[in-house]
Formats: structure tokens, C-alpha cells, sequence
């Protein structure tokens, strides 16, 4: 990894004057390899769709344009009639990259924090793999890979409220054990689906898809989707990977009290938080403008649509379950399903290590990839665990090639990452079972540890528990799931 800062970026802060109603204006800049760039004629022309560009505005977009296109060298032909003809500025880059402030950890700066990569280098593993990916067979392959992909997502989708049905209105036929297990699995594999339709253009029905990655109880994907696909894919484990710190917000919960307050934390996401979340999504997309977010109305409603309706469907499942009697079985599968799926999402890194503590010795985007991920096993079979394990399967291959539509075009190209991975001396490491390897860590890290008062303050067991600053926290996150201000 490398800088490339020049000297006195260390020193400059981020000093745009505030606006007349509190925060600073925010200017219609995006920054790429250094240079400033107006965007906001692109937004609606965008072919992966207008959320991508209107959400990364005031942002260093160099690692995500490299990422995610197969042809970065056209991207920059597109550019140049954007072009400020300038160098870009602090003042160009919001501090906490236009996200909410409580993501970043304490002192970050997105303008000296963000990792700067070059991916001009027609010899590095990305290029090559790329490469690889082109050749007319491999190609072909891929896209019926894709199509399969699509054909067993929709008959889970039918299972899924088949499921359900038979449990509300026939419970012979659906016993409490099976229902269960079926619900932990479907809501994993579903999310799963909606995990690659984040990474897909964000463009017709794809829009509403992509809510699909809120089946498991363990997001809003309306608004993960940019901490996701922008943040912690082009960043992976640096500073800017917000995914890392929105999972360690539990253990500001003393450890014994930490999995009730946290169940009923999303409980609270689930019932009321995300919605009012998403209210306050589009008073803030208002405020903003549609313009600069979408372009027009016309491209935010399917995605406004597509979250409501799925927060509606999750909440309209609780009160059929709850009218029908049944609400213990519905309580049943939420806490087996939030909780497999929690520890199912950050499985595939070492989000326990602190980024301080993590190496790489590579300027190579690719290769720093590769070695900050993991594959995921969880019964051993790749193409039934790309859905149990929320499509994290062949995990490498999605970090390396972020644009690839499916868990299944990304097994296909597992023996192409790996062949020339081998060429770059990249040892490949055999997938690791979330069962014995990883669940065993997590167990530790997130549920065992002492809490983060207790652990900076060095508190014992009665004060970590029991002091009034640690029942003051309990009830502030209780009502941070049931408001969604301040959580995700």
C-alpha cells in the first residue's frame, strides 16, 4: 500500500466554512487519481446506475472506478470531459467520506485516511485476471453460471413463502424443528442473493432486489449498500472499511448482557428502527436533493420501494405469526437467524484483528485483496455453501473481481485467481470452516470479551456490568434498535 501524499497533506485539515444552517456546503466534486472531477451530469447517465455516483460524491473514487470496471482505461476517457483541470483539495474530500460520523473510529479523515492504489499497471494480478475472464469460453461459462445462479434464487424465493404458508395454516405439515431450520437457511441464502445484488448495476428491478440482503435480520441494505460495495470492498480492512466497526458495536454491551440487549436491539431494528431509519433517509435525500443523489425521481422510487416493502414484508410476517399464535416460532427463527447470520457475515475476515495490527507489503490492489479475505465452508460443497454461507463462498474471487454478478461465476473463476495468484508467489490458502476455525474466534471476540468501558477503564466484572455508565449504555442501544438513529 502506498500514499502517495504529498507533503503537507498531513498538516491540512478539512476547512470549508460552514453553511448559514449548521454543516458545511457540500461541493460537486468526485476525485480521481489526484485530480478533481464535476460528476453531476453523470449521475442519470451512469450505466451501473445513479446510486454508485451520487453516493460517492466528495469522495477519492480512484479505487472503486479500478475495482469495479473491466475497462478502468475507458472509464477515463469518460472523465475527461468532467475534468476541473485541477488537483483535488482537502476541501474536496468530506472528512468521514458523507457517511454517519459514528462508522469511523475516533480521528479519522477521509482525504488522509483513504488507501491510495494505482491500477495502471497492466502486469499486476488484477489486469491478468481480468485478462483471463475475457477469453470467449471462460466468458460464456460465467453467464450461465449467472443464469443458473438467478434460476435456483427464485425457487428459494418460492420456498421461502412456501415455508411460511404451510406453518401458518397447516402446522402438521411444517413442525416447529423444521420450520425453524428451513427459515435459518432460506433467510442465509436469500440474504445471500441480496449480497450479489449490491454488487450488480443498480438499475430496473435490480433496485428492489437488492433489499433482499435484509432478509436475515442483519441490515438495512438501503443504506449498508454503500458501506458495503463503496466502503469496505475497493478499502478492504483499512480505515475506511466501515463494515468492521458496525459489528463491533456490540461489545460496547457488558458481556453478560450482551446477546439479550443485542437480540432485542434488532428486534427493535425489525419492528420500528430501519423503518424510521429509512424516513430519515429520505428527509436527508430531500434535503440533499434528488438530483444529486439519483438524478430523478424516477431513479430513487425503486429504491425507496424496494426497502420499504421489504422492512414491510419482514414486519408484516411478525404480526401474521403473532395473529396466527404462533409468535414463539417466529421468535424462534429471528434470534437462530440474526444471530448464524451475524457471525455468517464476518466470517470471511479478520475483523477481530485491529487495523493497526494488520500487514500488507504489497502495492498490488489485488494481491492485498486476496490476502485480507477468506473463503467460507460450511458443509464442504462451494455451490451449496454460496448460499449458506450468504454467498461468501468463494470469497477471494468476489473481492478481487467486485463486479461479477454471481456466488456461482465466482466459483467458476476460482482456478483462474488461484493460477495466477501462484505467478505472483500468493500462497492459497485452503477455505476455512466457519464451524471449527472461525465461529470458535468469534465466540471470544464478540460474545466473551469484557466490554469496551470495562476493557479502557479496567473495570472488574461488577463495575463492567452494573456501574451506571454500563446500564446507561444497555438502555441507549435498546432504544437505538427501536429508533435506528445512530445504528445500522
Amino acid at each position: 500500500m502506498t500514499t502517495d501524499e504529498r507533503p503537507d497533506v498531513e498538516e491540512r485539515e478539512f476547512r470549508r466554512p460552514p453553511g448559514p444552517d449548521g454543516p458545511p456546503p457540500i461541493s460537486n466534486v468526485w476525485v480521481y487519481n489526484g485530480k478533481a472531477y464535476d460528476l453531476s451530469d453523470w449521475i442519470s447517465k451512469h450505466p451501473g446506475g445513479e446510486f454508485f455516483i451520487g453516493r460517492t460524491k466528495n469522495r477519492d473514487i480512484t479505487s472503486i472506478i479500478g475495482s469495479y470496471h473491466r475497462n478502468p482505461e475507458g472509464i477515463e476517457r469518460v472523465l475527461k470531459k468532467y475534468s476541473l483541470d485541477r488537483d483535488a483539495l482537502p476541501e474536496d474530500i468530506h472528512p468521514k467520506a458523507n457517511a454517519p460520523d459514528f462508522l469511523f473510529t475516533e480521528g479519522f479523515d477521509s482525504w488522509r485516511d483513504t488507501p491510495k492504489y494505482r491500477f495502471d499497471n497492466k502486469e499486476d494480478l488484477l489486469h491478468k485476471v481480468k485478462a483471463r475472464i475475457k477469453e470467449p469460453e471462460l466468458a460464456a461459462r460465467l453467464r450461465r453460471m449467472d443464469t443458473v445462479f438467478n434460476i435456483v434464487v427464485a425457487l428459494l424465493a418460492v420456498a421461502y413463502f412456501a415455508v411460511q404458508g404451510l406453518r401458518l395454516f397447516e402446522r402438521s405439515w411444517m413442525p416447529l424443528p423444521v420450520f425453524v431450520i428451513a427459515m435459518v437457511l432460506l433467510r442465509s441464502s436469500l440474504a445471500g442473493f441480496g449480497h450479489y445484488a449490491i454488487h450488480r448495476a443498480q438499475k430496473g428491478m435490480n433496485k428492489i432486489y437488492t433489499n433482499a440482503f435484509d432478509f436475515n435480520y442483519v441490515a438495512l441494505a438501503f443504506v449498508t449498500a454503500d458501506g458495503h460495495a463503496l466502503l469496505h470492498h475497493p478499502h478492504t480492512q483499512s480505515e475506511v472499511d466501515i463494515k468492521k466497526n458496525v459489528f463491533t458495536m456490540m461489545t460496547r454491551i457488558p458481556r453478560l448482557f450482551r446477546i439479550p440487549i443485542h437480540t432485542i436491539h434488532k428486534f427493535g431494528h425489525a419492528v420500528t428502527g430501519m423503518t424510521i431509519r429509512l424516513l430519515d433517509v429520505c428527509r436527508l435525500t430531500r434535503k440533499v436533493g434528488i438530483k444529486d443523489m439519483y438524478g430523478t425521481w424516477g431513479g430513487a422510487l425503486p429504491h425507496f420501494i424496494g426497502s420499504f416493502g421489504v422492512r414491510f414484508l419482514l414486519l408484516g410476517e411478525l404480526i401474521a405469526f403473532t395473529l396466527a399464535g404462533d409468535f414463539w416460532a417466529w421468535a424462534l427463527q429471528f434470534v437462530l437467524s440474526l444471530w448464524i447470520s451475524t457471525f455468517l457475515v464476518v466470517a470471511s475476515h479478520d475483523f477481530e484483528v485491529e487495523t493497526e495490527h494488520i500487514e500488507s507489503n504489497t502495492e498490488d490492489w489485488g494481491i492485498n485483496q486476496l490476502e485480507q479475505a477468506y473463503d467460507l465452508k460450511v458443509i464442504g460443497n462451494r455451490y451449496v455453501d454460496c448460499f449458506l454461507s450468504a454467498g461468501l463462498s468463494s470469497h477471494r474471487v468476489h473481492h478481487v473481481l467486485p463486479f461479477q454478478r454471481s456466488g456461482f461465476a465466482n466459483i467458476a473463476t476460482e482456478d483462474v485467481l488461484r493460477e495466477e495468484a501462484a505467478k505472483f508467489g500468493v500462497e492459497w490458502l485452503p477455505a476455512k470452516s466457519f464451524f471449527t476455525d472461525r465461529f470458535p474466534k468469534q465466540i471470544r471476540v464478540y460474545l466473551l470479551s469484557r466490554s469496551d468501558d470495562a476493557q479502557e477503564r479496567n473495570w472488574g466484572f461488577w463495575r463492567e456490568h452494573f456501574s451506571p455508565l454500563a446500564l446507561k449504555t444497555c438502555a441507549v442501544y435498546t432504544v437505538q434498535g427501536f429508533t435506528g438513529i445512530g445504528t445500522v
